[in-house]
C-alpha cells in the first residue's frame, strides 16, 4: 500500500503541473477581468458593468478555443438575454416564477435562431442577472450590450497582448497521442507473442479509446492558429503549426490502422488461426519507431532522425516475407504494419511518393 505521505506529494506535484500549464491562461483572464471592468465602467461611464468582466473571462477561457466565435455567441447570447430580461421585468416584475419565464423565453429563442451551446447559456445567464441584479424598470439594455462587446475585445486584446505558446500545447497532445499509439502495438505483439487473446481484446479496445487523445490534438492545433492569428507576433509559427497538422492527420491514421491489426490479431487468435512469432518483433520495432517520433517532437523542421526507425521495420518485413507463406490474418497484419509505416514517414515530413520510394528502396532519402 502506498503511503498517505507519497500519495499526497504525488498529488502536490500533479497539482503544480496542472497550475504550470495554466498559469498563462489564468493570469490571461484576471487581466482581462480588470480591464474589461475598467473599460466599462471608467471610459464608457457604465455603473455596475458586470458583464464585461463576465465576457472577457469566458473569451479567454482557461484552454484556448474559438476565441473570435465566442465573442460573437457571447453578445448575441446578452442581447437575447437583456431584451427579454428587460421587456419582461419591467412589466412583470422579479420573483420567482418571473425568473423561470424569462429564462425559458430567453433560451428558447435563442434555440429557436439555432443558436450554439454558448449563445443559448448566455441567454438565459443574462436573463436570470437582469431577473435578479437589476430592479424593474430599470434601463440600460443596450449599455449590457456595449459591456460584453467591450470584455469580448478586452479579452482578445489580452490575448494579443499576453499570448499563450501555440506550439507547445499541441506537443503536447501529440505526444500523448503517439505514446498511445506505440503502447498499444506493443501489447499487440505481446498478445501475439503469447498467443493471449485475452490481452489482445484489451489492446483492442484501448486502441478503440484513442479517439479522444486525437480530437484534444485537433483542438489544440485550432488554438494555436487562434494564436497565431490574434498575435502578429507569433505568426511565424504558423509553418511549425502546419507540420504538427500534418503530423496529426498521419497519426489519425495510423492509430485507425492500428485498430484494423489489433482486431485481425484478435480475430486470429481467437481461431487459432498459426501468426508468426516474428510478427511480434515487427510490431515491437514500429512501437520503437513511433517513440524515435516523438523524442523528435521538439525539433523544428523535418523529422529526419525519425526516418530510419520506420525504415529498418520496413526491411525487416521485406526480410521476413521470403521466409514463411503467410495465411489471410498474417497479410493483413504485414499490410497494416506497412502502412502504419507509411503513415510514419509522411508524419516526419516526406511526402507520399517520397516515402513510398523510401520503403521500396529501404532508405530514407538522406
Amino acid at each position: 500500500m502506498v503511503p498517505a505521505a507519497t500519495r499526497l506529494r504525488t498529488r502536490l506535484a500533479a497539482g503544480g503541473r496542472r497550475l504550470q500549464f495554466s498559469a498563462l491562461p489564468i493570469t490571461q483572464c484576471a487581466v482581462a477581468a480588470g480591464g474589461a471592468w475598467f473599460v466599462a465602467n471608467e471610459l464608457l461611464g457604465h455603473a455596475r458593468p458586470f458583464f464585461a468582466p463576465i465576457a472577457a473571462v469566458i473569451t479567454l477561457g482557461v484552454s484556448l478555443g474559438s476565441r473570435l466565435r465566442r465573442v460573437a455567441e457571447l453578445v448575441i447570447g446578452v442581447s437575447l438575454g437583456v431584451l427579454v430580461g428587460d421587456l419582461l421585468i419591467s412589466v412583470i416584475g422579479s420573483g420567482s416564477w418571473q425568473i423561470v419565464l424569462v429564462v425559458a423565453l430567453a433560451m428558447a429563442v435563442a434555440v429557436f435562431a439555432d443558436g450554439a451551446t454558448l449563445l443559448v447559456a448566455q441567454a438565459g445567464a443574462s436573463a436570470v442577472l437582469v431577473a435578479t441584479l437589476l430592479p424593474p424598470g430599470d434601463a440600460g439594455g443596450f449599455d449590457r450590450c456595449i459591456d460584453a462587446l467591450a470584455g469580448g475585445a478586452v479579452g482578445l486584446l489580452v490575448a494579443a497582448v499576453l499570448p499563450a505558446d501555440p506550439v507547445g500545447p499541441v506537443r503536447r497532445e501529440a505526444r500523448a497521442l503517439l505514446d498511445e499509439l506505440a503502447a498499444v502495438l506493443v501489447r499487440t505483439a505481446d498478445a501475439l507473442r503469447d498467443r493471449d487473446a485475452e490481452a489482445a481484446s484489451a489492446a483492442l479496445a484501448r486502441a478503440r479509446a484513442s479517439q479522444p487523445l486525437i480530437d484534444e490534438l485537433r483542438a489544440a492545433l485550432r488554438g494555436g492558429h487562434e494564436v497565431t492569428r490574434v498575435s502578429p507576433p507569433l505568426r511565424r509559427r504558423r509553418r511549425e503549426l502546419a507540420k504538427f497538422a500534418e503530423l496529426a492527420e498521419r497519426a489519425d491514421y495510423a492509430m485507425r490502422n492500428a485498430r484494423v491489426l489489433v482486431r485481425r490479431t484478435y480475430t486470429a487468435l481467437c481461431d487459432d488461426e498459426p501468426a508468426a512469432p516474428e510478427l511480434a518483433d515487427v510490431l515491437n520495432e514500429l512501437a520503437t519507431a513511433v517513440r524515435a517520433l516523438t523524442a523528435e517532437l521538439g525539433r523544428d523542421g523535418d523529422r529526419v532522425l525519425a526516418r530510419e526507425p520506420v525504415i529498418d521495420v520496413v526491411r525487416h518485413v521485406k526480410e521476413l516475407a521470403g521466409t514463411f507463406t503467410p495465411g489471410p490474418s498474417e497479410v493483413v497484419i504485414v499490410a497494416q504494419a506497412r502502412s502504419i509505416a507509411l503513415d510514419m514517414l509522411q508524419a516526419t515530413g516526406m511526402s507520399r511518393p517520397d516515402a513510398l520510394a523510401a520503403m521500396r528502396n529501404g532508405s530514407d532519402g538522406d
